[in-house]
């Protein structure tokens, strides 16, 4: 991820956050007072984004100490210490929340993304992201991602061309074979077609593309579309998508598909509960 991103990503979220000012915190506590603090993991999960949560309270204080325990992709159980922090008290609670909600979000993904790559051990197929992401916060989520040993997809629009259902209705495109073959004398990018069906597998399988999406197929047609790349002798890479789920995923996996592409891993995650807690002063 890019600093500058990082950077501004804080810096609107403490924006958002504080308002005008911590107007509890800075009537309560004195400028002077100094605290330490630890962020604990209150669920068992994979850690990802320690150091937003860090720069969200250097932000607020350079003065401001924070300790790593735990590294970003590293398994945490119920009760870890991740952070250690320390510093002027105004910081650590006006930061608090902002730094949480980073964390909590982004190892969340993380945590889901690791449920999704251990369940398909030992294949060898790729879990991928999607873009169905958070606007703005693509780079986020696809760092947690990565984090958890997922690999991204195409990040935007203009990374790769992708061909999928609603192209073909909108160009009314005949003769898919032929167009994805004059794409590939034209531009330089790798091409993925999005298939229904195995008829449309068979006209793709012939052309130059580089990936086939089998776009809400059962485990069982994916074997076949598996089965049919092979005869094919075609180098082509198959990616399955869509109802995919911790419960299926396995078989996806066992049925020979190189890539499985899950939505959920972003937009459907569920933040992993995490917590601040001052200690006593000694």
């Amino acid at each position: 991820m890019k600093p500058e991103y990082i950077k501004t990503i804080v810096q609107l979220a403490l924006a958002e956050d504080l308002g005008q000012g911590d107007i509890t915190t800075d009537n309560l506590i004195p400028a002077n007072s100094r605290s330490k603090a630890r962020l604990i993991a209150k669920a068992e999960g994979i850690i990802c984004g320690i150091n937003l949560a860090s720069l969200v309270f250097k932000t607020l204080n350079p003065k401001v100490i924070f300790r790593t325990k735990i590294k970003d992709g590293q398994k945490v159980s119920k009760g870890a210490i991740i952070a250690e922090i320390s510093g002027p008290t105004r910081a650590l609670l006006s930061g608090e929340r902002v730094a949480i909600n980073f964390l909590s979000y982004l190892s969340g993904i993380a945590t889901q993304t690791h449920c999704f790559v251990e369940k398909i051990k030992p294949y060898k197929t790729k879990i991928l992201d999607t873009r169905k992401t958070t606007p703005l916060l693509r780079q986020l989520e696809r760092y947690a991602v990565r984090t958890a040993g997922g690999v991204n997809h195409r990040y935007n629009l203009n990374d790769m061309i992708m061909i999928k259902d609603n192209h073909r209705v909108a160009c009314d495109a005949r003769g898919m074979s032929d167009v994805i073959n004059t794409f590939k004398k034209k531009i330089k990018a790798k091409i993925e077609v999005e298939v229904d069906n195995l008829n449309q597998l068979k006209e793709i399988l012939i052309s130059k593309t580089d990936i086939i999406l089998l776009d809400n197929m059962t485990p069982q047609q994916v074997a076949q579309a598996v089965k049919l790349r092979n005869q094919y002798k075609s180098r082509i890479l198959l990616e399955a998508s869509g109802g995919i789920t911790l419960k299926n995923v396995k078989q996806y996996a066992a049925a020979g598909v190189d890539r499985i592409s899950i939505g959920a891993l972003t937009h459907s995650r569920q933040a992993l509960d995490i917590s601040m807690e001052f200690m006593p002063s000694s």
